[in-house]
């Protein structure tokens, strides 16, 4: 009913760098959140402006449900502080491993869950889920924006040990022969894609279908336990946490019948971090200053970007044991995995696998993309390359 981009791109290779980008149309180079720390009480600062915040702005009323990871309770990062009128979900990257949580944020407080670790008597999936529905009927009459950042199909922890259920029920995969994991994993996706297919019935019941632009996409690659299973990457090498195309290649998916063609496919390169700019464009919002995404208003329309990106820039590891980073330069991708390994070099266009090193073939590529690896990066002080954080061990 849309179109769907072959060439889209996360912001990281991990869910909180991405969700940075996400929100305030800048690169993991230039980005707030560059890593997930988990004691870090926020990522966003009183400066950082979001696509709520654009959208509030222009008279759009902003809710949310799921994962945020951007700010903590009491923090100048958390959604209510962010443009968002309602939030429902995790505010804590952690506590978002737990599908049977004690308790969700909520707006400036909590919806209190006592004892749901041992009866699992509350899915928050589902929780989240219904309230973005009440979003939408509470919203119907006035412009409205929902980020849905639902955490199906991620891995649950701790408590929820992945070899037990994670979702109240693994049917229809319950007689598979499979791990319990791989269960999880197909029962959550089952799970995700109907109440996605509800939310679309919804907007259309709604009389909202015309008026409406749907996006689906994911944070990162696919997860890094399962990816045989269900061949969850395809043919792109690597999966999550990792720079190359399987773990920073997403699907976007795009809806809204009469701007949207329908059943297109397109291979127009897009980024997560073009997201502010091209939903301001289309609200009338004022795009704020200093970000590294261009408007794709055009691509959606099944055009071509009116502005293509000179380069596309990511890392991973920035306090961990070890500092990757990765530049698209047209169709070149340049890989280095730590600062003083070598280049790898890959041709997207005639190797979207990724399988042919070709670095020492086009020395001078390799120098054009080792000048936007330096040139990408704003030193951060909450993120100096080389410090390992709390729990990742000593460098």
């Amino acid at each position: 009913e849309g179109i769907r981009f072959t060439q889209a791109y996360a912001g990281g290779a991990v869910c909180t760098p991405t969700r940075a980008s996400l929100m305030t149309g800048k690169h993991n180079g230039h980005s707030p959140a560059r890593d997930n720390i988990p004691h870090y009480a926020t990522y966003l600062e009183e400066d950082d402006v979001t696509i709520a915040e654009v959208l509030s702005e222009a008279g759009y009323r902003c809710g949310g449900v799921g994962k945020w990871s951007l700010g903590d309770a009491g923090s100048v990062g958390r959604a209510t502080n962010q443009g968002f009128a309602t939030w429902l979900g995790y505010l804590n990257q952690d506590d978002a491993h737990y599908y049977f949580p004690e308790f969700l944020d909520e707006n400036e407080g909590r919806l209190e869950l006592p004892g749901n670790p041992k009866s699992r008597e509350h899915y928050s999936h589902h929780l989240m889920f219904e309230r973005a529905l009440e979003f939408i009927r509470e919203s119907k009459d006035g412009p409205f924006f929902l980020y849905g950042a639902f955490t199906l199909p991620h891995f649950s922890s701790g408590s929820e040990d992945p070899t037990r259920l994670t979702i109240p029920s693994d049917a229809p995969y319950s007689a598979e022969d499979w791990p319990q994991a791989a269960k999880n994993y197909a029962a959550m996706v089952t799970m995700l894609d109907r109440d996605v297919g509800k939310i679309v019935q919804l907007i259309d019941d709604l009389g909202l279908k015309e008026r409406t632009l749907i996006v689906f996409t994911s944070d990162n690659g696919a997860w890094g336990e399962l990816p045989e299973t269900f061949r969850s990457s395809g043919p792109l090498r690597g999966v999550k946490r990792d720079l190359y195309e399987g773990g920073i290649r997403v699907p976007f998916i795009a809806r809204q019948p009469g701007m949207i063609p329908v059943d297109q496919k397109s291979d127009e390169v897009i980024t997560l971090w073009d997201m502010l700019p091209t939903l301001a464009e289309l609200a009338g919002g004022k795009v704020p200053e200093g970000i590294d995404g261009h408007s794709v208003t055009e691509a959606l329309r099944g055009g071509s970007v009116k502005v293509p990106h000179e380069y596309l820039y990511w890392d991973y590891g920035h306090c961990r044991e070890r500092y990757d980073q990765a530049v698209r330069l047209g169709s070149w991708k340049g890989i280095r995995l730590g600062t003083e390994s070598a280049m790898q070099l890959y041709d997207l266009e005639s190797d979207p696998s990724e399988t042919t090193d070709v670095a020492k073939k086009y020395p001078e590529v390799v120098k054009e993309i080792e000048k936007r690896m330096e040139m990408a990066v704003t030193p951060s002080e909450k993120y100096p390359v080389g410090w390992v954080y709390p729990g990742r061990g000593k460098k």
